[in-house]
């Protein structure tokens, strides 16, 4: 039952399955200025957009 549960997801919205493959997690390393210490930035950004999330400081 499991197999034929799995393939009425896949098969629901294609549509929108497609445009999720268009968007990706991106995380940045950021390094505090006052204690030096890194975070990260985490974003949810349009596969086109990924170096300009990148080059922002």
């Amino acid at each position: 039952m499991a197999k034929a549960a799995k393939t009425a997801i896949k098969t629901k919205d294609q549509k929108a399955a497609a445009e999720a493959k268009n968007w990706t997690k991106v995380v940045r390393t950021v390094r505090s200025p006052k204690t030096g210490a890194y975070t990260f930035k985490e974003a949810i950004v349009h596969k086109d957009k990924i170096k300009e999330f990148l080059a922002q400081k």
